[in-house]
């Protein structure tokens, strides 16, 4: 068992596509996506400690809250209910969050999952990820591709996960209004929650023109709710499409985080350096996309 502090990244996850197919009878919808992961992210670390306690720094550390509330210590408590004896007795754990909330990019659940490697690892690293998986999803629908931070296709409530075997290399550019948004609102406000599937994805998908004309073919079901919520957002992707070099400009999750797509560094830093320029009070990073 390590005795040292031991740190995880929490990469943002993006929704390039977001599909709503159907609703269930439970109440939960049937969604499609393709999601990815960018190089920028919040960082949990730790190291054994009489109790559990968590710390929470960073620019949206406020936003975040701490205590039991807090998604890593729900992911904390859930794997020691889980895998009792195999952690230290007390966790002092540090989050520093530097990742809007409530903004369409996984913060809250990149967090969570993070934790969980995290977890794993100090434990041994011997646990199988699709139990890992399972306790994750009892986390919240987007903890498992979060645990995973890699290219992938996501069906269901975020259960059904099939990574992609390769990802073309491509750059983000992230703006999000600091408005932060409630999903089920976004939900509430759905017209059509039987909306037609994803394409088929190229196999394999090597290059961002094979990429490109896939998206084209593609929606954020819920983009048009969340600027009904927020009109911010439908401002935002109306300046980022006409961005020099942007191949796509979406909004990712259930908002209100919108993207640009770019083929290389220069130009995302280029648009993220534009953007700023124009927004200089939201929140807007530039990251490539982990693949």
């Amino acid at each position: 068992m390590l005795q040292g502090t031991v740190s995880e990244a929490a990469p943002a996850k993006v929704n390039l596509a977001l599909h709503v197919t159907g609703r269930r009878a439970d109440g939960y919808h049937e969604l499609e996506s393709l999601v990815v992961f960018v190089d920028v992210a919040d960082e949990v670390s730790a190291h054994p400690a009489k109790a559990d306690r968590l710390r929470v720094t960073g620019p949206f550390a406020a936003a975040a809250g701490g205590g039991d509330s807090n998604l890593v210590m729900r992911a904390v408590k859930a794997f020691r209910t889980r895998w009792p004896g195999r952690l230290p007795d007390g966790l002092d754990i540090a989050l520093t969050k530097n990742l809007p909330v409530a903004a369409g990019i996984g913060g809250g659940s990149a967090d969570a999952a993070a934790m969980l490697r995290l977890l794993a690892g100090m434990a041994g690293g011997d646990l199988e990820l699709v139990e890992l998986s399972a306790l994750a999803l009892t986390l919240g629908a987007d903890v498992p591709v979060c645990l995973l931070s890699q290219p992938s296709e996501v069906r269901g409530v975020g259960e059904i996960i099939h990574p992609l075997r390769s990802f073309p290399a491509t750059h983000l550019v992230l703006v999000n209004p600091l408005v932060p948004v409630v999903t089920a609102d976004v939900f509430r406000r759905l017209e059509q929650r039987s909306n037609p599937p994803m394409p088929a994805l190229p196999q394999p998908l090597t290059r961002p023109a094979q990429l490109g004309l896939w998206l084209a073919e593609t929606r954020n079901d819920l983009e048009p709710a969340a600027i009904g919520l927020v009109p911010a957002i439908g401002e935002l992707l109306r300046q980022m499409r006409v961005l020099d070099g942007c191949a796509l400009a979406r909004m990712s999750g259930s908002g209100g985080t919108v993207f640009g797509l770019f083929g290389s560094a220069a130009q995302a830093h280029q648009a993220a350096h534009d953007m700023r320029a124009r927004y200089p009070q939201f929140w807007v990073a530039a990251a490539p996309v982990i693949s």
